[in-house]
């Protein structure tokens, strides 16, 4: 297994010098945001040959989410998403990360009705997975399809949830992206999951509890990795998270070193 980041407010904002810098602080590859790859491909493969660092997957960069409900944005955001997987493509990246939705409706907050019909989110999730199955098979691509927890999504929470739209739909390049921090709020036991969805799990964020850097919280982050280790996973752990702590830098390379540590035992 490797280590993967995405950005931090601290990274370089030149992308060569974001590159370089990724590679010396330790990581083995940089999960990018689609639009800032899209906007900047030609300087992203100069970075990717200068420093050796790939840019593993995508997570964000477009505008409306596959389970939208205004249809326009969901639209639009396939049509991104495709641009997206294009460059990917070029670059040789693995795919994107694709929530149903983010912050767009939730049970647990009032109004707690929600405007659309399960059936009504059920179509709509299911023509666009059906719809990016296809445009990944064409460029070579994953959809990671993200369970999120139910306070920021009410339509996939768990492991089990995502499996359902693959099997069902018989999408082959459409795979699970298991997210530790959603995991810990969803799921009974974060290592049974990971066991019990193994064959369709390709790609994995790590947080802890708080969504803080991993080693701060109460995950038990040994127990899991060797879960996956047992299970065969040989993809990246990407940290997807916010920096608690007074100098965020200092901090975040004590977690990237927390999980290294860890790696190595």
């Amino acid at each position: 297994m490797k280590l993967g980041t995405q950005n931090q407010s601290f990274f370089p904002t030149d992308i060569k010098e974001k590159f370089h810098y990724i590679k010396k602080i330790g990581f083995e590859g940089f999960e990018i945001d689609g639009r800032l790859l899209v906007e900047n491909l030609d300087e992203v493969k100069e970075a990717i040959a200068e420093t050796g660092i790939p840019v593993t997957t995508a997570c964000g960069g477009y505008n409306g989410w596959i389970g939208d409900f205004i249809e326009e944005r969901r639209l639009n955001g396939l049509a991104e998403i495709k641009k997206i997987l294009e460059a990917l493509q070029v670059v040789g990246g693995k795919g994107i990360v694709v929530p149903a939705a983010w912050g767009m409706f939730t049970h647990r907050l009032p109004p707690m009705e929600s405007p659309r019909s399960v059936t009504g989110d059920r179509q709509s999730i299911t023509a666009s997975l059906v719809y990016l199955n296809g445009v990944a098979e064409e460029t070579g691509t994953t959809i990671f399809l993200e369970p999120l927890n139910r306070y920021q999504d009410h339509m996939i929470n768990t492991l089990s949830d995502a499996r359902t739209y693959i099997e069902e739909n018989k999408l082959d390049n459409v795979k699970i992206i298991a997210d530790f921090y959603h995991m810990n709020i969803e799921e009974d036991d974060i290592s049974e999951a990971l066991h019990y969805h193994r064959d369709v799990i390709e790609h994995v964020h790590i947080a802890d509890n708080h969504r803080y850097q991993p080693g701060t919280g109460s995950i038990d982050f040994e127990k899991h990795f060797k879960q996956l280790e047992v299970d065969g996973y040989e993809g990246f752990l990407t940290i997807e998270c916010r920096i608690r702590g007074d100098n965020p830098e200092d901090e975040y390379l004590k977690s990237l070193q927390f999980l290294k540590n860890l790696l190595s035992i």
